[in-house]
């Protein structure tokens, strides 16, 4: 039973740190470092919490547990967790695999940046009651956490919506997330998506809805947007980048109509499907023509 408590050694990546031993001699000094809270657990409670110092645990340093204890207590040793947690902002990775609400499949993976805002409650909600005293599990909680929550959203949108709007619904997602890690007692700095994508089958489907279908004398001029639709879906990280190009040729395409057929008669550059209105140069990627 050690007269100081304090976490030593802590390496920049980790989130949290248990103190090895549950009994706690009163009149122990406990030293916080700079970056870091001391949080004492108790029953599945997050009880006094410490800052930055030099702290002699004493009844009147620590009400929280004394309280807790229902003022009995006796001896001079009490039992209670302590918990170290770090203040630093950190970097999680998130991926997996939904529904829109057409059904279609939805793959996603990204990163996102998150710091601990509200000890007392991340230690109470997130440490204790996931039993996650150690950074590994803590990032294990959290990816599967951000997943769920990601899904859940995307599950609201169809999957025009989502390829067509990416900027929308990615801060909309973005939002959801950050107000369910406010309950955690966690600050979500940022989140970005480094790849979505969707089954072939539905990326053909996808491509055909927004070219309204294409009458056989166009096919020849669509060839390469059908193309650009397989090279995405190949795409190990096909990213909202690539949906937004994706897209806006197709647009491009159809003479930016959608849901219906582009006017007949109309010429559209081979490579990269814009409307040419009599150019000798594709106005967008300057292929020349003919």
């Amino acid at each position: 039973m050690a007269d100081a408590i304090e976490w030593t050694n802590a390496a920049p990546d980790q989130i949290v740190w248990r103190y090895p031993d549950n009994r706690i001699k009163w009149g122990s000094q406990l030293i916080v470092m700079e970056n870091q809270w001391a949080i004492f657990y108790r029953d599945g409670k997050a009880l006094d919490k410490f800052t930055a110092g030099r702290h002699k645990l004493t009844t009147s340093s620590m009400p929280g547990l004394v309280g807790w204890l229902q003022r009995k207590v006796k001896g001079d040793v009490f039992e209670a967790t302590c918990v170290f947690v770090s203040r630093s902002q950190f970097q999680g990775k998130f991926g997996g695999r939904g529904q829109t609400s057409d059904l279609a499949p939805l793959m996603f993976h990204g990163n996102f940046w998150f710091r601990v805002a509200e000890p007392n409650i991340f230690v109470q909600d997130v440490v204790g009651n996931q039993n996650a005293f150690t950074t590994k599990r803590v990032n294990e909680y959290l990816r599967s956490f951000m997943n769920e929550r990601i899904i859940d959203e995307f599950a609201h949108y169809d999957l025009q919506t989502v390829f067509t709007q990416l900027d929308e619904t990615s801060m909309k997602v973005k939002t959801k997330v950050r107000m369910a890690f406010e309950r955690l007692g966690l600050e979500l700095v940022d989140l970005k998506f480094e790849g979505i994508d969707t089954t072939e089958k539905y990326r053909e489907r996808l491509f055909w809805l927004r070219t309204g279908g294409v009458g056989g004398a166009q096919l020849a001029g669509m060839e390469t947007m059908k193309d650009t639709a397989e090279a995405l879906g190949r795409s190990p990280g096909a990213g909202f980048g690539a949906g937004i190009g994706f897209m806006g040729a197709v647009a491009a395409a159809t003479g930016g109509q959608q849901g219906g057929a582009a006017p007949a008669g109309a010429k559209y550059c081979p490579n990269c499907g814009t409307k040419l209105n009599g150019a000798r140069f594709c106005p967008n990627c300057g292929t020349r023509i003919g």
